[in-house]
């Protein structure tokens, strides 16, 4: 192995021993040698670091970090501090990827010299996978297709919900010179939409991008994956850092259409939180009404809600939620969440 890799893969690890040897036995078998791959043991409490110290121990190419529990975000970023590559990939320890993954990705920058490379996923669920791709054609687009074609509708497509690029970040290479300018911004303790303020930002500053159409990698939808998605009322707050440090980020003065886009997100995202938060509060007979009026006195939160036509928003459910959100009908809220 070289001692600077091309690609350095990062892999935050967190109680993940049934499906850890999968994703780096996938990760060893790729038909691409000029990589190393940083296993971040975020103080899992079963083998799942001592399984990322028998790779390490087997391999070269492996190196095996631990931490303290600090969560997703902070495992990334202490892998990226200790990486070596001139770009950087992310999987995920549940997931998997296709032998050639990082062979097709590389060859991209190789070619065309790319600050990003997309490839299409998997999403792997109990009965059925689904294969999930963006919305742009395959190949290389330079800053001014980017700024015509992909950033105009890069987080919201123009169907509701759909991403023009979905925000994950184990899909895509990002020159390393991204990644320190933005993954070190993201807040430790943001555990839903974390992925969206490292990938938009170095995708806006990216000079140029590069699109494959192949699904390489595999998203495994599980209960593992599951229990970061659930809904604890501090799901709120984060969804408000979120929102803040996006406004933060993203240059609107530059890009004016993003307004409109991070508009969309935020609806979205709200309205995901409020259908696990409120309603699992409602069903324990929970009163919310300080925390439902909150969050319709938030100044982001309120000026998406009054700026996304409703008839733009699929459901009936989501529909009627955007407007008692918009008119602070705590009542109704409540009513319909029974329902």
């Amino acid at each position: 192995m070289n001692t600077e890799p091309f690609l350095s893969v990062i892999v935050p690890v967190y109680n993940a021993e049934n499906f850890l040897c999968e994703c780096v036995d996938s990760l060893l078998a790729q038909d691409f040698t000029d990589y190393e791959i940083i296993l971040v043991d975020d103080g899992s409490t079963d083998q799942s670091g001592v399984i990322c110290d028998r790779y390490a121990a087997a391999s070269s190419r492996v190196l095996s970090l631990h931490q303290p529990n600090g969560g997703h975000t902070s495992a990334r970023q202490h892998g990226l501090r200790a990486s070596r590559g001139r770009y950087i990939a992310f999987a995920d320890s549940d997931d998997w990827i296709a032998p050639g993954m990082y062979r097709l990705m590389c060859q991209a920058v190789y070619d065309t010299g790319a600050d990003v490379v997309i490839c299409s996923h998997t999403a792997v669920m109990a009965s059925r996978e689904e294969v999930v791709r963006s919305d742009f054609p395959a190949g290389f687009y330079d800053k001014q297709r980017l700024e015509k074609e992909v950033y105009p509708r890069m987080i919201y497509s123009g169907t509701y919900y759909r991403y023009g690029i979905a925000p994950n970040l184990w899909n895509k290479l990002f020159r390393r010179e991204l990644l320190d300018r933005h993954l070190f911004h993201v807040p430790t303790d943001v555990v839903m939409g974390e992925d969206a303020l490292a990938s938009y930002s170095c995708m806006l500053e990216a000079s140029s991008m590069y699109f494959l159409d192949e699904p390489l990698y595999y998203y495994r939808s599980n209960a593992s994956s599951l229990s970061r998605r659930s809904a604890p009322l501090s799901r709120l707050p984060q969804n408000r850092k979120v929102f803040d440090t996006l406004w933060q980020v993203i240059d609107t003065a530059r890009y004016p259409y993003m307004a409109e886009q991070l508009n969309y997100f935020c609806v979205y995202q709200s309205l995901l939180a409020y259908e696990a938060v409120f309603r699992k509060m409602a069903q324990n007979g929970e009163d919310f009404r300080q925390y439902f009026a909150d969050e319709c006195r938030d100044e982001k939160i309120r000026r998406a809600f009054r700026s996304v036509p409703i008839n733009a928003i699929t459901g009936t459910h989501n529909r009627l939620y955007t407007l008692c959100v918009r008119h602070g009908l705590y009542g109704l809220f409540r009513l319909l969440l029974r329902h």
